[in-house]
């Protein structure tokens, strides 16, 4: 079969290997669609420290069972899957309090196991163990199961931040994750809702599939003037940071009405990991200010239940469909921003 492999920064090569064989517990898959995203870019650049080189990449994963492992029960040959990329024990103490986004000793698909831009994948024991093969509902495509990933950490995110009926929301990052914010806002009930974005092509390109309320270049005007305008110098409910910005992350707090919340939900690169957070402003205006990391196996279960019913669509949202062999071609696709969604289908 044909993979890609990460050796070093810069370096992805596309070989050949032998197929692999699900061992006890596991299931093999014939991947259908593993998109990519802006940490495909990332690994590419920099490497990760949770990655030992070689290794077969890519994490938001779709594809049909075609080999069942010894003591698999409850799956077979034919059955349309989506997997989960993180992978919690299951039974730490958070674990077991239900905070399997913070596992401390949580491995990821793609990093510490082969990944999904392969023809084959394995999938470990570890994900069934935790319930995190996932059938994909009945009209439902791969290429679209394959978003559930993203969509499950964005899931996780507006839990987190309390976006409900009637909030005024702020998405900051008019990227793939800035436009499942949009859109899932709305499915949570939001009156509105606004996108930000320092590039207007990018911004324009996305305000067209999900259509804010209001789509703001902050290259062009004051991006928390225009907020503070279009609500009337109140400010919105809740500020998603949608973009590796501690600018984002800054001017979203001046964006937060009274009683607000603010989620940093985009990490900020590990060279610049501070911001100046002007403490007084959140003890005043009692704001709530949240992190996000990633999804549980519950969230890609919802994710998926999202697209089925309608509630959150991604099939205009993913504009490139590329073969393994382009890989590379659709990496640089991501980090130019040219794209919403590239997903690769081997």
């Amino acid at each position: 079969m044909r993979v890609a492999r990460f050796y070093a920064p810069g370096d992805i090569r596309l070989e050949d290997a032998d197929e692999p064989a699900p061992g006890p517990g596991e299931v093999k898959i014939q991947v259908r669609n593993c998109s990519t995203c802006g940490t495909d870019v990332k690994i590419f650049n920099h490497g990760h420290h949770h990655l030992v080189p070689p290794r077969v990449i890519g994490h938001e994963i779709a594809g049909e069972i075609v080999e069942v492992g010894a003591n698999v029960a409850g799956w077979a040959v034919g059955d349309r899957v989506q997997v989960i990329a993180a992978v919690p024990c299951g039974t730490c103490a958070d674990c077991v309090r239900g905070r399997m986004t913070v596992c401390p000793n949580q491995t990821s698909v793609g990093y510490h196991y082969d990944g999904g831009f392969a023809e084959f994948l394995v999938v470990p024991k570890a994900v069934l163990a935790v319930d995190g093969l996932n059938r994909i509902p009945d009209g439902v495509s791969f290429a679209e199961a394959s978003v559930a990933e993203p969509l499950a950490c964005v899931v996780n995110g507006q839990e987190l931040a309390g976006v409900g009926q009637g909030d005024d929301v702020v998405v900051i990052g008019a990227g793939p994750i800035g436009c499942l914010h949009v859109r899932l806002a709305r499915a949570n009930g939001a009156r509105r809702v606004f996108l930000v974005e320092l590039n207007r092509a990018r911004l324009d390109m996305s305000a067209a599939v999900v259509q804010p309320d209001a789509a703001i270049c902050g290259a062009e005007v004051d991006a928390v003037d225009e907020v503070r305008k279009l609500t009337d110098g109140r400010g919105v409910d809740v500020v998603i940071t949608a973009a590796a910005s501690g600018a984002a992350q800054q001017d979203g707090l001046q964006m937060a009405a009274r009683s607000g919340r603010l989620s940093m939900f985009g990490g900020l690169p590990k060279d610049k990991p501070t911001i100046t957070l002007d403490s007084n402003l959140v003890h005043y205006r009692e704001l709530t200010v949240v992190g996000a990391n990633g999804s549980s196996p519950a969230h890609n279960k919802r994710a998926l239940q999202l697209i089925a019913s309608g509630q959150v669509p991604v099939h205009d949202l993913i504009t490139h469909r590329l073969p393994l062999s382009q890989l590379h071609d659709a990496i640089e696709l991501v980090a130019s921003g040219q794209a919403i969604k590239v997903t690769i289908e081997p």
